[in-house]
């Protein structure tokens, strides 16, 4: 399952390769690619609480043969109805990145039925009977399995969950076996009740308990999910589709906007510095202008209006990085799945702890942890991503699909926290601008960046398979360049699938993870 996979059939590309084949039996039983993608998503959170889980959020996109417009689905969650801005900042001063008041309603078992009942063919306890089964039988512990554990071991001790994840305060060993039969048990309770078993009674209370009644029990009964309209723009011949704000998936698409506007270079550090100033052009000003979209000042569309792109394009020199207002930097614990099913129906889908695993606030006995989204408001007074009750927090979740009319083209999505739209574009502009073949693209070289200070223009973490010349061609353009080897698994895994005018599939994992995988069948 690893590698690049083509065919004209079923193909799904995960982060994890039990996740890939929990979508193959799915696919293979009859399910639909919106049935393999909630089956994944669920093993997903059992072998990776590091990525995501059940108490995390989920976002997905939905491309329907013969239609020009997928759905959008935006399954994140608001702020509890008992959080209070004006007291938080009196008594801490700034918003917290983790502890009660950074969770948010977790929107993922709710996102699920969404999608199950609006597109799937089957019902939860087939779905889930994979996560179930790993949970009870065990998987073995990965590299980021165990290190995530480890690093986070001191949160966790005290907890409900610390003797299903943890061995003699730390996390378990290399290639032990790790078993999760809370979890598998609260998995077989939604298997069966459905929705319901997550959102009222016995699990509910335990969420509102662990985290001091800011989310109320009455929060969690009330949440549904929002269809919305996904926001698009025409670029590299294609239309690339986003969820619009509260996630930061417009940047992607801005970036790849501003850099179509430019002419062609074959100087291999001016195209890296421009994709670097194209983001950079559009990304200082994030964290001013995204918020829950019935709070925003602007329409979602105003973030990659033409004329703005213009502006932002004529910014960028060739021979000089540009200096913008700063932006905080912001990490992600985020698993990323691209799966087309034989017919046709293609999901671009993305579900979250945020920070690894999220607050380390374990939800009772019922096996799971809570995520820390809620990290992302501000307190500060007047901004439209504030802390407030039942509005939903910025998200650093960036999902695409790609068409050209109503022909799939791509499904293409990562983890990374605040540099997903970073890492998008770069693999995005291989792929559809340069016609690299996906396992090339997957393999070339990225760059990430997070200071935006007058002190220091740009500060840029580059691989080192970029080579002496673009990194000493980047530092003569102003940037600050940091070489990183080896490469990082944290800039990523990308998962991608494209689909060629004849109909060929193609998907190709991400190498710097060595746990994602791709099938086809």
């Amino acid at each position: 399952m690893h590698g690049l996979v083509r065919g004209f059939g079923d193909i799904v590309v995960t982060p994890h390769h039990h996740s890939t084949a929990a979508a193959i039996e799915i696919l293979a039983a009859g399910g639909n690619a919106v049935d393999a993608a909630i089956a994944a998503n669920a093993v997903q959170g059992v072998v990776a609480p590091e990525t995501c889980g059940i108490g995390g959020d989920l976002f997905a996109l939905v491309h329907r043969p013969g239609t020009r417009l997928p759905l959008a689905l935006n399954a994140s969650g608001p702020a509890g109805s008992g959080v209070d801005a004006d007291a938080l900042l009196d008594a801490d001063g700034a918003m917290p990145l983790f502890g009660p008041h950074s969770v948010t309603v977790p929107g993922c078992v709710a996102g699920w039925e969404a999608l199950r009942s609006e597109l799937g063919t089957m019902p939860l306890e087939r779905l889930l009977a994979p996560a179930i089964r790993i949970a009870t039988d065990g998987v073995v512990a990965t590299e980021e399995l165990s290190g995530a554990l480890s690093r986070r071991a001191s949160e966790l001790t005290d907890t409900a969950i610390a003797a299903e994840l943890l061995v003699d305060a730390t996390g378990p060993a290399l290639g032990s076996r790790v078993t999760r039969p809370s979890l598998g048990a609260t998995l077989g309770r939604i298997a069966g009740e459905g929705p319901a078993a997550f959102y009222e009674g016995e699990i509910a209370e335990s969420i509102s308990s662990a985290v001091d009644g800011l989310i109320r029990v009455e929060d969690l009964g009330a949440f549904e999910p929002e269809w919305v309209d996904p926001l698009g723009l025409r670029v590299h011949g294609m239309t690339g589709w986003t969820i619009p704000p509260n996630t930061q998936g417009y940047l992607t698409l801005a970036s790849l906007g501003i850099l179509e506007r430019l002419d062609p270079s074959s100087d291999p550090a001016v195209v890296v510095h421009r994709e670097i100033e194209a983001y950079r052009s559009m990304a200082w000003e994030r964290d001013r202008v995204l918020s829950d979209s019935s709070f925003s000042p602007q329409p979602a569309e105003a973030l990659v209006a033409a004329k703005l792109l213009d502006q932002r394009a004529a910014t960028i020199d060739d021979d000089r990085a540009n200096t913008w207002p700063e932006e905080g930097p912001v990490v992600g614990g985020t698993a990323y799945l691209a799966i087309l099913d034989r017919d046709g129906l293609g999901v671009s889908f993305i579900q979250s702890n945020f920070h690894g695993l999220g607050t380390s606030i374990c939800a009772g006995p019922h096996g799971f942890l809570l995520h820390n989204r809620g990290g992302s408001f501000t307190l500060e007074p007047g901004h439209p991503n504030r802390l407030a009750p039942g509005k939903r927090p910025l998200h650093t979740l960036a999902p695409t699909i790609w068409t050209d009319g109503d022909r799939l083209a791509g499904i293409l999505g990562t983890r990374g926290g605040h540099q997903q739209p970073q890492l998008l574009t770069q693999v995005a502009r291989r792929v559809w601008a340069d016609g690299m073949e996906l396992d090339d693209a997957q393999n070339a070289p990225r760059w990430t960046t997070s200071e935006f200070g007058p002190d220091v223009p740009s500060t840029i973490l580059l691989e080192a398979e970029a080579g002496h010349e673009v990194a000493e061609g980047l530092r003569r353009r102003g940037h600050h360049v940091e070489i990183v080897t080896p490469r990082s698994g944290g800039w990523g895994p990308v998962s991608l699938i494209t689909v060629d005018e004849s109909g060929l599939r193609s998907g190709a994992p991400d190498p710097r993870v060595r746990v994602s995988a791709a099938a086809a069948r």
